[in-house]
């Protein structure tokens, strides 16, 4: 019998785990029932009952599986972690334990992976959000893709089932930062997408707040994109040419209408402060964010520290 995992990272979620594993205990039992099913929660550190909660249902249920971890690495390294540990033959990459990715659409997900889909990516085709946020992502999407090697269709998050090729695949990158939804098409294999609706969240607060996501997204575009050193060299020949028609701009006023020039030496100066100054900033910036992402890999460090395992069984022999 296969097996198929399911990876739900969550923070401070007491009032969604247990509906989420409900969910997917349902899914199964209904339209999965020729799959063993491996349900992985990947807890970052939780300070409400949500550990307390997922002790409970592990205890009840050996399909579930938690993992707890010593402080919060943020959302992208927890979960990343979770796929590492399953040992499904096809693993759900993301289901959030709010059900905001619809946990229906799996047995679909299921089907198109037994017809040779190496990757079944969900596609969020209307958001049930605001509509600055939602004009945001798509803005970042476009972003994403249009400076990307890797042709990844808008709208494509985590929520995706993989073959577990990929998975092993995915642990051959060793990435300190993972950005799971690019890295799946970095990999390589057929694939297909599915359109939905991301839904509005009906319990609790997202934990995911505006910096987090911000760093998320410089990540996205550090790791698989060449967006900021395009950026910066057109940052620096805008601001190169603003200078330069600064320059003659003054030229002409002092000597049209004043017939005289500023005193000598001060409009090369103001140019030259402006012209220096702003490159200078947008090429640090741009350089230090390359710093940090190498820093980050040549320590080699892992991607989480784990404080707790529950229902994990001994490793699997060398080389399965």
């Amino acid at each position: 019998m296969k097996t198929i995992s399911v990876i739900t990272p969550c923070y401070n979620e007491e009032l969604n785990v247990r509906d989420c594993y409900e969910a997917i205990r349902k899914i199964f039992d209904d339209d999965l029932k020729g799959y063993q099913r491996e349900h992985i929660f990947c807890d970052n550190a939780s300070d409400d009952r949500t550990v307390e909660i997922l002790r409970e249902i592990a205890a009840s249920d050996p399909s579930v599986k938690v993992i707890v971890n010593a402080r919060n690495f943020g959302p992208l390294r927890n979960t990343y972690n979770g796929v590492m540990a399953s040992r499904g033959d096809a693993v759900l990459l993301f289901m959030p334990a709010d059900l905001q990715d619809p946990p229906e659409l799996l047995p679909q997900f299921v089907k198109l992976w037994e017809a040779g889909n190496e990757i079944v990516y969900g596609i969020r085709a209307l958001r049930e959000e605001g509509r600055l946020m939602r004009g945001l992502r798509n803005a970042y999407y476009r972003l994403l893709t249009r400076f990307s090697e890797l042709k990844v269709p808008p709208g494509v998050g985590d929520f995706q089932l993989v073959d577990r090729r990929v998975v092993e695949a995915m642990r051959l990158v060793r990435d300190a930062y993972p950005f799971m939804r690019m890295m799946t098409f970095e990999c390589g294999g057929r694939m297909v997408g599915v359109p939905y609706t991301w839904r509005e969240r009906k319990k609790g607060f997202s934990k995911n707040r505006a910096g987090a996501l911000i760093d998320q997204g410089i990540n996205g575009l550090v790791s698989f994109t060449t967006a900021p050193v395009r950026f910066g060299l057109f940052a620096g020949f805008l601001i190169s040419a603003v200078s330069i028609s600064y320059a003659i701009v003054n030229f002409i006023i002092g000597l049209v209408l004043y017939q005289k020039l500023a005193e000598p030496g001060i409009l090369t100066l103001i140019v030259a402060m402006f012209f220096f100054g702003g490159v200078q900033l947008f090429f640090m910036g741009m350089i230090g964010e390359y710093v940090l992402a190498i820093y980050g890999q040549v320590r080699e460090k892992p991607v989480v520290f784990e404080r707790e395992r529950v229902n994990f069984g001994p490793p699997p022999p060398s080389g399965a």
